[in-house]
């Protein structure tokens, strides 16, 4: 598996990882009615216009290439919130594999190439958000080594309730699992 940045041709299958993604780990955790009604061409054309757009310091979007297909992939930028400096603490925006890649490392994989890429960049810290109740991936983020800081939020932009809980992990990064 190679990790690589993404290119515009690649949109239509992030957005089929994307979609696929939510479809599986998000199963009795937000309504299965928007889980149905995710739509594969509409966030095909929403990548899209994301990867067309010039590069901007500390953003990146990388992906898991098998080499016939993507597996995954991870969205990176600075830091969005507003007690954070955007430009001392990057965010892990997004990061998603196929089911069938779960369990095997690939995620491991991932995350210490956008998290070197976040470094690398020269932010001293980065963080994520994470659905509170998802606890596969909160269980994923803390035996990385990322810490939950207290944050919360409440987000209701889908059109229901979503609560989520900010993880960090502050530089110089060293993963705590074996690759």
């Amino acid at each position: 598996m190679e990790v690589r940045p993404a290119r515009i041709e690649d949109a239509g299958q992030i957005a089929l990882v994307h979609v696929r993604s939510w479809q599986e780990a998000y199963r009795g955790l937000v309504p299965q009615e928007y889980l149905d009604s995710l739509d594969l061409d509409q966030r095909a054309h929403a990548w899209r216009r994301v990867l067309e757009q010039p590069d901007s310091p500390g953003r990146a979007i990388l992906v898991m290439d098998s080499g016939d297909t993507l597996v995954g992939f991870v969205s990176l930028g600075p830091a969005r919130d507003e007690d954070l400096n955007p430009e001392q603490v990057g965010e892990v925006r997004a990061i998603y594999l196929l089911a069938d890649a779960w369990g095997k490392g690939l995620g491991r994989q991932l995350m210490a190439a956008a998290v070197e890429r976040l470094a690398a960049t020269g932010f001293e810290q980065a963080i994520l958000w994470v659905l509170d109740s998802n606890v596969r991936a909160r269980r994923f983020y803390e035996a990385g080594g990322w810490l939950a800081d207290g944050t919360v939020k409440d987000d209701d932009s889908r059109g229901f309730q979503m609560t989520e809980v900010r993880y960090c992990f502050p530089f110089p990064w060293r993963p705590s699992m074996p690759m």
